[in-house]
C-alpha cells in the first residue's frame, strides 16, 4: 500500500541526547458521543501463554453522531498493571484493517520488560466489525478459496473473471451489511477508542499501533490530541496516499523484497541448488508460477495462490527458509507437497481470514475515494507491473472491490498535529508493506516526534521482535517518557537483525526460533512461533 522503499544510504545519525515527553493536559474536544460509558466487567480469559489475560465487552454507538441510537459491541482484552506506579491504559492495535487485537495485549505485556509492562493496563480490542466484536462482518464466506483466476489479466477473459469476482464481492457486502458499511471506517474506530478510554475512567491513554494501526493511532491523535499521553507508531502508513496511491506504491517495495529473497536463496546455493545468480533464480520462480497457472499444485496452489504463499516473505524474512525449501522441491523434483503445505500454513484463508478481508475492504473502500473507472486501474497497474510484476496484479484484485463499493467515501484525515506530546516512531528502511517514506512523512507531520530507524531492515513490525536496540528506545519511552533526539532525518538508528539461516543450518545449530519458524503443520502453530508477525493484521 505504500511507495517504493528507499534505502537510507549513509545515514549514521549521532544521537545528540534525549528529552522527556511532557503530555498535554487539556480537555478532549467535545463530540456528540462524549457521554459517560459503562465500566467493562472484566472476566478471566487467560491462556497457557498469557494466563493473566482478561476479557470484557463494551457497547458503543454504531453512529457516533447519534449516541442514543443503535449500539454495537466491542470485544476488549486486558493484562492489568501490577506495579505500584501506574501509568494508565496502553491500547494496542495490530493493523489490517481487520486485525484482531485481543491476543496482542498478552503478547505486548509479556514482551515488554516486566518493569515497564507492569506499570500499564495493556488493553487489546477488536475494532468494530472484527473478530469477537459484534456484529462481525463476513461478506462472502470462502471468497478466497482456491483455485482463483490467474491474477495477471493476460487475456480479456481472465480480466473479466477477476472483475466479476471483485464486483460481486462489493455487491454482496452491500446487500448483507447495508446498515453497517457507512460506519466501518477509521474515524469511527478512532471514536470507539475514545469510548474505550472513557469506559476505563482514564483522562488520557497511551497507544502502540503497528502498520494500519499507525494510521488509526494518528487519526485518534488528530481527533483527541489532549487525550494522548504517549504515542508509539511502528511500521508507518503514509497518510498522504490512503489508500489507492499507497497500494500502488507498495507493489514496487514488495518486488524489491521478493528479489531480496531470491538473493538470499542464491547465497545458500549449497543448500537449495538453485544457482548463485539471483536473476536466474527469479526467472525460475516465474517459470514455476507459469506452470502452476496451468496445473495447480495439489489442486490448490495456482498462480494466484503461489503469490499469496510467497507474499508473507515480504513481510517477515522468517518465512524465507520454508519458502525456499518448497521452491527448490518443486524445481528439482516437481514435488508439490511442500508448496501445498506452505500455502495451507501461510496463506490459506479460514473464517477468521474472511472476516479480516471483509473489514479490510470495508474500511479502505470507505476511508477515501477510489477510481470508479476501471480503465484507470488497468492503466496504472499495467504500468506498475512492467517494473514490479511480483505483487502488482494480486494486490490490485485484493483491493478491486473498492472500484464498486456501495457506500459513499470519506475524505482522508490530515493527521498533521502540533498539539501532541513527543511521539515515538519506528521504521525499517526496506519495509515493503509500509515503506520508509511513510515514516519520514509522519515524522514531519507530527511536530516534536522522534524517528528511530532500523537500517537495512526489511521486516514489517520491528519492535518486540528481537532487536534489543529498538526495544530499548521503546521501553525508555513507555517507562520514562524519554525519546531520542538527533540532528538528521532519523533521531536514532539501529542495525537490522541478521537474516535467517536455512532450516538445516538452523536446526544443526539449535537456533530454530521465531526467526526461522519452527514448523508448517498448521497456521496456528506457525502464528505462535512467528511471535509478533503471527499477530499483525492482513496486508498491513
Amino acid at each position: 500500500m505504500r511507495r517504493r522503499a528507499a534505502v537510507l544510504c549513509g545515514v549514521a545519525v549521532v544521537v545528540a541526547g534525549t528529552f522527556t515527553a511532557v503530555p498535554a493536559d487539556a480537555s478532549a474536544p467535545h463530540t456528540a458521543a462524549a457521554v459517560p460509558a459503562a465500566r467493562p466487567t472484566w472476566k478471566t480469559c487467560g491462556t497457557e501463554e498469557y494466563p493473566t489475560l482478561q476479557c470484557a465487552t463494551l457497547k458503543v454507538p454504531l453512529d457516533h453522531t447519534d449516541p442514543g441510537g443503535r449500539q454495537i459491541t466491542l470485544a476488549l482484552s486486558r493484562v492489568p498493571h501490577t506495579a505500584k506506579t501506574y501509568q494508565g491504559p496502553l491500547l494496542v492495535n495490530p493493523g489490517g484493517p481487520g486485525g484482531s487485537g485481543l491476543t496482542l495485549a498478552g503478547f505486548v505485556a509479556s514482551s515488554l520488560p516486566a518493569s515497564t509492562a507492569s506499570q500499564y493496563d495493556v488493553i487489546g480490542f477488536d475494532p468494530r466489525g472484527v473478530g469477537a466484536s459484534e456484529p462481525a462482518l463476513d461478506c462472502v464466506p470462502g471468497f478466497s478459496d482456491p483455485v482463483r483466476p490467474d491474477s495477471v489479466p493476460s487475456t480479456r477473459a481472465v480480466e473479466k473473471a477477476d472483475l466479476e469476482r471483485a464486483r460481486s464481492f462489493a455487491a454482496a457486502c452491500g446487500r448483507k451489511y447495508a446498515d453497517l458499511l457507512p460506519y466501518i471506517d477509521t474515524v469511527s474506530s478512532a471514536r470507539d477508542m475514545d469510548a474505550i478510554r472513557r469506559s476505563l475512567g482514564a483522562k488520557r491513554i497511551s497507544y502502540l499501533g503497528y502498520s494500519y494501526g499507525t494510521y488509526l493511532g494518528a487519526v485518534y491523535a488528530k481527533l483527541y490530541p489532549h487525550r494522548v499521553r504517549r504515542l508509539v507508531l511502528d511500521s508507518i502508513v503514509d497518510p498522504t496516499g490512503v489508500w489507492y496511491g499507497d497500494n500502488l506504491g507498495q507493489d514496487h517495495a514488495f518486488d524489491d523484497r521478493h528479489r531480496a529473497l531470491m538473493a538470499w536463496i542464491a547465497k545458500y546455493d549449497t543448500t537449495y541448488r538453485l544457482g548463485t545468480d539471483p536473476e536466474k533464480i527469479e526467472a525460475e520462480w516465474y517459470a514455476m508460477r507459469a506452470a502452476l497457472a496451468k496445473k495447480p499444485a495439489g489442486g490448490k496452489v495456482g498462480a494466484s495462490e503461489l503469490e499469496d504463499t510467497f507474499l508473507p516473505g515480504g513481510y517477515f524474512n522468517g518465512y524465507w527458509p520454508y519458502l525456499a525449501e518448497a521452491f527448490a522441491a518443486y524445481v528439482h523434483d516437481r514435488n508439490t507437497e511442500p508448496l501445498v503445505q506452505a500455502y495451507e500454513s501461510f496463506a490459506a484463508v479460514d473464517a477468521s481470514g474472511d472476516n479480516n478481508y471483509s473489514v479490510y475492504t470495508s474500511v479502505q473502500c470507505r476511508d477515501a475515494a477510489w477510481p470508479r473507472n476501471w480503465n484507470r486501474w488497468r492503466t496504472d497497474n499495467w504500468a506498475a507491473y512492467a517494473k514490479a510484476p511480483f505483487l502488482t496484479w494480486n494486490n490490485a484484485w485484493f483491493n478491486a472491490p473498492c472500484a464498486f463499493w456501495p457506500t459513499r467515501t470519506l475524505k482522508p484525515v490530515n493527521i498533521a498535529n502540533g498539539k501532541l506530546p513527543p511521539a515515538l516512531l519506528f521504521q525499517a528502511t526496506d519495509d515493503a508493506a509500509t515503506p520508509y517514506e511513510g515514516g519520514v512523512t509522519v515524522h514531519r507531520l507530527l511536530a516534536g516526534s522522534s524517528l528511530v530507524v532500523e537500517q537495512g531492515g526489511g521486516n514489517h513490525g520491528i519492535t518486540l521482535s528481537g532487536n534489543s536496540c529498538l526495544d530499548a528506545y521503546l521501553s525508555a519511552y513507555l517507562s520514562q517518557g524519554t525519546v531520542p533526539h538527533g540532528s538528521g532525518v532519523a533521531d536514532a538508528v539501529c542495525q537490522k537483525l541478521p537474516d535467517p539461516k536455512p532450516l538445516s543450518t538452523a536446526k544443526a545449530a539449535g537456533t530454530t526460533t521465531a526467526a526461522t519458524v519452527s514448523g508448517t503443520a498448521s497456521h496456528g502453530a506457525v502464528a505462535h512461533d512467528l511471535g509478533l508477525h503471527g499477530l499483525l493484521g492482513p496486508r498491513g
